[in-house]
């Protein structure tokens, strides 16, 4: 037997709040924001040293707590620099462009249920809205222009290929990420934040039939695991972290988008970064881990999902995602931008698609009373089988390219094998013994006077 459990707010409980509260909880939201910013360069920096066997920032404030922002104070007094060719409208706008939608995202995503706040009954949520995930993913899309329009108008080559090379990944990996979302409607029946929360509810279960009732939570992450697993790698494609941070590659892009940005302006990028890892990783803990619902075992403690304990649910959760965005820095290389793009639109996508239209046809099937446990299992047969070919297919057709191109270079080499530039790589071969027909000639030094050895060994 399955009972279900208390609901949350739903779309009805907003908009009645007096002014003064929904400042407050703007000015709230700003700074839990700020905070969180600080910890999670803290926190990246401390686990990536633990991994790499050295301490990390320690000096400024217990467990060096203070260096993040002892960082943003030196960039804030920091000179401020703008290359003589650079767009200066542009260049100072940029930054803004980034950093305003990645505040605004936040202000639909729901903390926690209805508490006593100041006197007044009120959603831990500044607002909602019938479309409100599509809020998040349209107000986040904005934030490309502020990346694109910084490197256009760095008036720097690597920059402006920093900016082109995160259109193209985030308009991408935007693509995948709003399909895994598809299902996550379809199953809901609604776009709404908190009503997508309280369809995670869940309910009380007898345990095998023992008479132990356990509450159990009906998280999405587990009923549309495919759909989790690809807005997981689409979101970290999305916030361009590593191993995806390709528009940032320092070895190819000098610093990417932002090579020539310095002083507070830098900052702003940064802060938007962080910012934007916390938005993709609240809203996959919104839609696909309950939200602020507490987890199991903790959601058998009564009252566990009232007041204000559930802000620890949302925010332990969300750092849970933080700390994997971390751990694939420390671990994983960079991919190449190829391959990257590849795996987005040939596989990603793909999948999505083949998923999405599995989930409508299950729950047409269960709203149309036919629904049988069978047809899930086929379901879910034919799109793993399908993901499966397409990875092996696309993985098999890069392996059958790189054989040939290695075939073509060996019979390049083979038909002229005294040619310094056979199979194309341009390094001439050292001289070993005789000529080498293509190799510069040895140089001697004789008495201060150099002198040229030909192959026949004469003076020249």
């Amino acid at each position: 037997m399955i009972a279900a459990q208390s609901l949350g707010p739903t779309l009805e409980d907003f908009g009645n709040d007096p002014v003064w509260i929904v400042i407050v909880k703007a000015v709230l939201i700003f700074v839990v924001l700020v905070l969180l910013t600080l910890f999670n360069i803290w926190f990246e920096r401390r686990v990536v040293g633990r991994m790499q066997h050295r301490l990390g920032p320690n000096v400024n404030g217990p467990f060096g707590l203070l260096q993040s922002l002892a960082d943003g104070a030196k960039l804030m007094f920091k000179e401020d620099l703008i290359p003589k060719a650079a767009d200066k409208i542009v260049f100072l706008l940029a930054p803004v462009i980034i950093v305003v939608p990645a505040f605004v995202t936040w202000s639909v995503i729901p903390f926690g249920p209805e508490v006593n706040f100041f006197g007044h009954q009120t959603p831990l949520q500044l607002t909602d809205m019938p479309v409100a995930v599509i809020f998040v993913l349209a107000i986040a899309s904005i934030g490309i222009y502020g990346i694109v329009l910084g490197g256009w108008s760095s008036g720097s080559t690597y920059s402006l290929l920093g900016g082109l090379r995160s259109s193209a990944q985030m308009i991408s990996y935007e693509v995948s990420m709003s399909l895994a979302l598809v299902s996550v409607f379809l199953y809901a029946g609604t776009m709404s934040t908190s009503e997508i929360v309280n369809a995670q509810a869940g309910g009380t279960v007898d345990l095998f039939g023992t008479g132990i009732e356990v509450n159990m939570p009906g998280w999405f992450g587990l009923l549309l695991l495919p759909s989790f697993i690809i807005y997981v790698i689409s979101m970290v494609g999305e916030t361009n972290r590593a191993p995806f941070d390709l528009p940032e590659a320092e070895g190819e892009l000098v610093g990417g988008f932002h090579t020539e940005y310095s002083g507070i302006k830098f900052a702003f990028f940064f802060l938007a970064e962080y910012i934007n890892m916390a938005t993709v990783a609240a809203l996959a803990t919104t839609l696909f881990l309950g939200g602020w619902r507490a987890p199991f075992p903790f959601s058998m403690i009564d009252g566990a999902n009232e007041g204000y304990w559930p802000v620890l649910w949302f925010f332990g959760k969300v750092i849970a995602f933080i700390f994997m965005f971390v751990w694939l820095r420390g671990t994983l290389p960079r991919l190449r931008y190829d391959q990257f793009m590849a795996f987005g639109w040939k596989v990603l996508i793909p999948v999505s698609l083949v998923w999405m239209m599995a989930v409508a046809t299950i729950r047409l099937a269960r709203n149309d009373g036919d629904l049988n446990p069978t047809y899930l299992i086929i379901a879910a047969v034919l799109v793993i089988g399908l993901a499966a070919l397409l990875f092996f297919a696309a993985d098999g057709d890069a392996k059958d390219k790189y054989l040939e191109n290695e075939r073509k270079l060996a019979r390049e080499a083979e038909r002229d094998p005294d040619d310094a530039f056979a199979g194309g790589f341009p390094v001439p071969p050292m001289p070993a013994g005789g000529a080498v027909r293509g190799a510069a000639a040895p140089l001697e030094f004789n008495q201060g006077r150099t002198t040229v050895t030909g192959s026949a060994g004469e003076e020249k």
